[in-house]
């Protein structure tokens, strides 16, 4: 891919504080370009009571900006947006942000993409298959594996299954996926995080890990063969720990990143640590796309009491992973 000088920043749900924290960002000197419906966002301004100087994106024209100006990409909404309710009509609109996104790291025309949450539930209601924004650049980008990653308050939690019912996941996490995660995870911490040996702690799946089969056998029958293997390989991977215990202050010592092997088995961590300047990362695919770590929130929509801290640390770390390679959280070890 080539350099590019942007960041593309795709706004998200329309009725969400997406667009609160979008016009947030003009309080900022920034290098990105913001992805909306621009007479949305005017209209957001205006009930904020904000003063912004618009300029309509130009690929020919990407210096950053001062305080007090926003650059957008227009992308029309189908319907006029309603502050805080939900619309299945704009749910094309806001797949369509992520499309042009992609599509711009694609091409070298953006650096990375920076993704503001969206609604799974109402554009769903739109009868559009959709379980995510890591499942859908995956397809989109024919990424064979993918893996979301959360960062912040000095962690890397990163997870072998994501928006899966509990009780499909101990038959998602096969030989085969477990293996494929790791790969993943050790490619792109080297890559994009610039660090030559990661060290991964691997938490098992069951209460004790298993307790030696007692508790149950996935530990003894699925990941220890798999993590053998690897650690046989050169990775520096744990065995199954337990995860009511992994994350200890010496424990997290000892690594760069925490694979967990469920969403709500790693991420609740993370969260009390960091919740609202967190950093939701999909590693795996072609390009570099980073989140926010929180969701629409559409009770606090035009309210003025958004507050954007995970989104800047997210396009902090997209910029630093575009530019340099290396890891952005200060906070790390």
């Amino acid at each position: 891919m080539a350099q590019a000088a942007l960041l593309a920043v795709a706004a998200g749900e329309p009725a969400g504080i997406g667009p609160d924290l979008c016009l947030q960002l003009a309080q900022h000197e920034q290098a990105l370009v913001v992805l909306a419906d621009k007479h949305m966002l005017q209209q957001r301004a205006a009930l904020l009571g904000l003063n912004i100087q618009w300029h309509d994106y130009n690929p020919q024209q990407i210096l950053p900006l001062p305080f007090g100006h926003l650059r957008v990409l227009h992308v029309p909404t189908a319907q006029p947006v309603q502050v805080g309710q939900l619309n299945s009509a704009n749910s094309p609109y806001v797949l369509n942000l992520l499309i042009r996104a992609m599509q711009g790291c694609q091409s070298g025309e953006f650096a990375g993409m920076v993704t503001l949450p969206v609604h799974k539930g109402i554009i769903n209601d739109a009868d559009i298959p959709f379980t995510g924004h890591t499942e859908f650049l995956a397809e989109k980008l024919h990424a064979e594996q993918v893996v979301m990653m959360l960062v912040g308050g000095g962690l890397r939690v990163a997870l072998a299954t994501t928006h899966l019912p509990l009780r499909q996941v101990a038959d998602a996490i096969t030989p085969a996926l477990l293996e494929n995660v790791l790969h993943v995870i050790q490619c792109d911490l080297t890559r994009r995080f610039g660090i030559a040996k990661p060290r991964i702690l691997v938490a098992g799946l069951n209460p004790h890990a298993g307790e030696g089969g007692y508790l149950g056998r996935e530990e003894i029958d699925i990941m220890i063969p798999v993590l053998d293997r690897l650690r046989a390989q050169g990775m520096n991977v744990s065995a199954p720990l337990p995860a009511d215990t992994l994350f200890t202050p010496q424990r997290l010592a000892q690594c760069d990143c925490v694979l967990a092997m469920y969403h709500d088995q790693g991420l609740p961590v993370l969260k009390y640590a960091s919740f609202g300047r967190g950093v939701n990362v999909t590693l795996g695919l072609p390009i570099i796309r980073t989140s926010v770590d929180h969701g629409t929130a559409l009770e606090l929509a035009g309210s003025g009491r958004a507050e954007a801290g995970s989104l800047l640390e997210a396009i902090k770390m997209a910029a630093d992973m575009a530019q340099h390679g290396g890891l952005y959280d200060p906070a790390l070890p």
